[in-house]
This record gives structure tokens, C-alpha cells and sequence, in this order.
């Protein structure tokens, strides 16, 4: 696995790319591409200095989330800011993965120290590696957060393009995302993730219960520019594989982070893996499990009687 260090060109930019043109280019620009674990990665850094946050787009956010308040900034919330330029990256003709079809299988976030509102951010975004899996080639892209040029936060999601690897080797986990930032294709379980149903181990206790509307993915949307038609209803679901629209990946791991980081966490890291899609409308259980400096957690589905699907496993710790 080639080293997490970006080099190469930096490219400013002034002012964020439009997702949705963003991921139209990469629909035409996959075409006839061949990914490997060991193909030249671009090492482009995109810069997009002063980003203003701004206390209306973060309310709604977070109430779309199920955040109690937005002070300090959701801690998800720097990657929606982030992921257009992600795909900028990803669509571009020399990247090595086709971005149709791509995976998001996991995403860990460290924050620092609080964000808010309204602080001025400067974002940074690279691909950091490429590396082999079981069921093809992942990417891992970070996206980073400055305030006044000190480094608050960052995440690396790992992005999965399905094709036959050379051998059959390396990590296994499958992801749960039709593009990235979105949770799509039904998954299997991953053997290499914290115990949990999926696994056959033992299920963490509920919490809660979640009634999930069937306007979820428009709602979302409507705050990530994530419109991709899986999510938006079934009429636009159905012809890509899926009975019904489905819930973004983002949002679960939104909807689980709002519950599972504690008001007043100033330093903390959160990490998930995206197992299965959610069929909207559903009801989903969470589900969570303290530990010595923090916890772990389970998105899964309802019923409860019968071996439960599981839409995402994750944990968060406060000691970083």
C-alpha cells in the first residue's frame, strides 16, 4: 500500500464545484478504465480557501441529522463540505478508478478541536493511496479542515471500484455505496469489522429506534447535494437495482454520530464501515456499547427476532 502523503501540485480554487456536474463528467470519463492496486495515483491537492459555514445551512443540516444543536459544528459536517472536491478529484480523466459504480465501504473522522458555525475554513482534499481488496481496488481520499492555518479536523474514506483482482488477495470489507458518499449495493458481512451481528457475535444493546420516511434521501439531498436517484424515490431507485429509494451512507453515519459523541467532546475520532443499504421507509435500530474511552455502535434493522441485517458498524473514542 503506497504511503498516505499527498506531494504533487497544489490547485486553488475559489469557489466549490457543482456535485451533480462533478459526477456527470465522471460517468463519461470511466469509460475504459482498467483499475489496479498498483496504477499511478494523481497526487493533485485541491485547495479551497475561505469556506464560510454559515448558522442557517448548519441548522438545517443538523436537524436533518438528528444533531441536538449546531455549537459546536456537527462533526460529519466538514465532509459534505469537502466532497465536491473529492469528486472533482475522482472524476477527472487520469484517475485510475472509474467513479460510476465506486463504493464507499468506510470513512474515520478526527476532529482536534470544535468547529462552529461560523468560522472561516480552508479545506484541502488529496488521494492518499490506492490499495488492493478482495473484491477489486480501493482509494482512500482525505479531506482536510484549516482555521487561521492549524489543522481541526480531517477524515480518509475509503472508496471500493468492484472488478476481478489479480489473485483474489487483500483486505476484505464490501461497503454499502452505489457512488461515493452514498450508501447503495446490498453487502455482505466483513470479517474484518468489530464484532456484531453480521459476524455472528454478540449484538450491542439498543438504544433507540428510528422511523425512518420515505423522504429521507430528498431531505438529505437537499443539504449534501448528494442527488443521486437512488435515493430521491423509487421511480428513479428502480432502474438501478433497488425496489425503493434508499438512505445516503452519509446519513446513517450522521444519524449515529449525533447520538453516539457526547455534547462537550472537544477531541475525539470516529470511524465507521458501511455495510447494507437502507430500503426507505424503514425502521432501523441503534445500537451502542461504551468502552474504556468511548464506545462502539451498530445501525441494524427491524424486526429484532430473527438475525438482523446490519446497515453500518463504527465506533468513537475520546482519547486521541
Amino acid at each position: 500500500m503506497a504511503a498516505d502523503v499527498p506531494g504533487g501540485a497544489t490547485t486553488g480554487l475559489t469557489r466549490a464545484p457543482r456535485l451533480m456536474s462533478v459526477l456527470a463528467k465522471g460517468v463519461l470519463t470511466g469509460f475504459g478504465k482498467h483499475p489496479r492496486p498498483d496504477a499511478a495515483l494523481p497526487r493533485t491537492r485541491l485547495v479551497l480557501p475561505a469556506v464560510r459555514i454559515g448558522l442557517g445551512r448548519a441548522a438545517t443540516y443538523a436537524r436533518v441529522c438528528g444533531y441536538d444543536a449546531t455549537e459546536p459544528l456537527p462533526v460529519t459536517y466538514p465532509h459534505i463540505l469537502g466532497f465536491p472536491l473529492a469528486a472533482r478529484l475522482m472524476s477527472a480523466r487520469d484517475f485510475p478508478l472509474p467513479m460510476l459504480g465506486l463504493v464507499h465501504t468506510g470513512i474515520e473522522i478526527t476532529q482536534y478541536a470544535p468547529l462552529h458555525p461560523t468560522d472561516t475554513l480552508e479545506l484541502t482534499v488529496f488521494a492518499g493511496a490506492l490499495r488492493p481488496h478482495h473484491r477489486g481496488t480501493e482509494v482512500v481520499m482525505t479531506t482536510e479542515a484549516r482555521r487561521g492555518g492549524a489543522l481541526m479536523w480531517h477524515d480518509r474514506s475509503t472508496y471500493l471500484a468492484r472488478h476481478r483482482p489479480p489473485g483474489g488477495s487483500g483486505p476484505r470489507g464490501d461497503g454499502a455505496s452505489a457512488s461515493p458518499g452514498s450508501s447503495a449495493s446490498p453487502a455482505s458481512p466483513n470479517p474484518s469489522a468489530p464484532p456484531g451481528p453480521s459476524g455472528g457475535a454478540r449484538e450491542l444493546p439498543v438504544r433507540a429506534r428510528w422511523r425512518l420516511p420515505a423522504d429521507l434521501g430528498r431531505r438529505h439531498a437537499a443539504v449534501s447535494g448528494d442527488y443521486n436517484p437512488i435515493h430521491l424515490h423509487a421511480l428513479t431507485a428502480r432502474p438501478l437495482g433497488f425496489p425503493r429509494a434508499i438512505a445516503h451512507g452519509m446519513w446513517t453515519f450522521a444519524r449515529c454520530a449525533a447520538e453516539a459523541v457526547l455534547p462537550g467532546t472537544a477531541t475525539l475520532r470516529i470511524s465507521a464501515e458501511f455495510r447494507s443499504p437502507v430500503l426507505l421507509p424503514a425502521t432501523v435500530a441503534y445500537a451502542y456499547e461504551t468502552t474504556r474511552n468511548g464506545g462502539t455502535f451498530q445501525l441494524r434493522g427491524v424486526p429484532e427476532g430473527r438475525r438482523p441485517r446490519v446497515h453500518l458498524e463504527g465506533r468513537v473514542e475520546t482519547d486521541v
